[in-house]
């Protein structure tokens, strides 16, 4: 399941949890001699942990696995959502239909077990991180392969009779998120007018089937050779298979690439490559629909990530810069409904440090800057592997922060004369007016007024954002 084995490190502190996991690989494998011999924190995401866990069996061999733990708080079973031990037997169900998975050894949800919910699997050799499979050659002849591959993959998910599944949750997608957004508090105006197209355009009734819910790059295991095991189970649920196709296609899941499926493909390609291997024919407009879902639903979940770390939750400096990241779906969004082109504002490289401000130099975007520097240039070369990414994920929170000093105290007087000449007084107002139906008949004023205020945020939090 995970791209690179890792090697044994003798001084690599041992969780706490690792004596309990050694029992339950004993008992999985029929070992009793079996020991982990290393076990490292690898990549996660708001919800779960993943280890590395290299076991040592009686006969000498080495046996490679993968666990993944759920963090505090996260979802559990029996919550409406699909907990560790009705994803173990999904994917269970997934490999006897002969979808490509990584064979589970073992499943918990209660955390009873090892002090969490988890699932242990084999791992599954290949690279999983996005952006080299776009780009490194060692994988030109999946990439090439790769739209074909995920539709034969999704054929056979979908194909699997739900009656053969666990119990799997089913919410009808728009009043769950909406739900999800009003439960946040998070006001955003952009989504309004994407849940309010989307029940003005939803599509007809449609086939009810399992839905994996995550099917994008980053949750594939990919060789040289193709597509080898699907991964992250953790939002599959019973729905229309085409939300799977939809979200696929959202942008989010390009890494940078013009293509609009995975960055690998077109949706035409999608489409025939689907029909082939299902033989059920998507339309256009109905992929459409669900690929304005997925953007919506991807820019709820940041918040949704974000609010763990707010929350104290989960403390992650991703989880933190994941919220600067919702400004990205809404214009992924005014392009899919409004078809504007948005002209980002240009940012200053530095404010001047105020000539009356009672502070001494080096002023606050300064001091930012200085840290930003001590981290490219002296920690980012020192580290490696999750403490790098974090690194790198830190290093472009400063420079956010070092372009909103520089024009943030402009932008909120723009944004708050803007907001007036609708008659609202903040985000909250306008989002509530957009969902009432209060601003119907100046619905061209609302959306020069969105574009204006999306700019804004995307200048500051990912300027390079548009032109990728």
């Amino acid at each position: 399941m995970s791209a690179t084995p890792h090697q044994a490190h003798q001084n690599r502190a041992r969780p706490a949890f690792a004596d309990a996991l050694e029992a339950v690989v004993r008992e999985a494998r029929g070992d009793a001699a079996a020991e982990i011999v290393d076990i490292a924190r690898l990549s996660g995401g708001a919800s779960r942990e993943t280890w590395g866990v290299d076991v040592r069996r009686s006969d000498g061999s080495t046996d490679p696995l993968i666990l993944q733990r759920a963090r505090p708080g996260a979802p559990g079973e029996g919550d409406g959502s699909l907990g560790m031990g009705s994803e173990a037997r999904l994917l269970g169900a997934m490999a006897e239909a002969g979808v490509a998975v990584a064979p589970v050894l073992a499943g918990d949800g209660t955390g009873d077990v090892i002090g969490a919910p988890f699932l242990l699997m084999e791992r599954i050799e290949g690279e999983t991180i996005a952006r080299r499979i776009l780009r490194d050659d060692e994988w030109a002849t999946a990439r090439e392969s790769f739209v074909s591959d995920a539709a034969v993959a999704l054929a056979g998910i979908h194909g699997v009779p739900l009656d053969a599944a666990p119990a799997l949750p089913e919410h009808d997608q728009i009043e769950m998120f909406r739900s999800l957004l009003d439960s946040l508090g998070h006001a955003h105006p952009v989504f309004e007018v994407a849940f309010r197209w989307l029940d003005d355009h939803r599509p007809a009734a449609a086939r009810r089937a399992v839905v994996h819910g995550d099917f994008r790059l980053g949750n594939f295991v990919v060789g040289p050779d193709g597509l080898r095991a699907v991964l992250d189970w953790e939002l599959s649920h019973a729905g229309d298979p085409v939300e799977d196709l939809g979200w696929l296609c959202v942008r989010a899941w390009r890494f940078g690439s013009a293509l609009p499926v995975a960055g690998l493909g077109t949706r035409e390609e999608l489409l025939a490559a689907y029909a082939a291997a299902s033989g059920v024919e998507v339309g256009p407009d109905e992929l459409r629909w669900w690929e304005v879902m997925g953007t919506l639903k991807w820019g709820v979940m940041c918040i949704i990530q974000t609010v763990s770390h707010l929350a104290g939750l989960s403390r992650s400096v991703e989880l933190a810069a994941i919220g600067r990241r919702v400004c990205e779906t809404e214009y992924d969004l005014l392009l899919l409904l409004d078809d504007a082109d948005l002209a980002l504002p240009s940012v200053p490289d530095r404010v001047p440090p105020s000539a009356v401000a009672p502070h001494d130099r080096p002023g606050a975007a300064e001091l930012v800057e200085s840290v930003r520097e001590f981290l490219e240039r002296d920690v980012l070369d020192a580290t490696t592997g999750r403490v790098r990414f974090h690194t790198r994920v830190a290093v472009n929170v400063l420079r956010t922060v070092e372009r909103e000093l520089t024009v943030g105290a402009d932008q909120l007087v723009a944004h708050h004369e803007r907001l007036a000449s609708l008659g609202v007084a903040d985000d909250v107002e306008l989002a509530a007016a957009i969902r009432s139906g209060e601003l119907d008949d100046r619905r061209a004023e609302v959306m020069a007024v969105l574009r204006a205020a999306v700019a804004d945020k995307l200048a500051v939090a990912n300027p390079g954002y548009a032109e990728a």
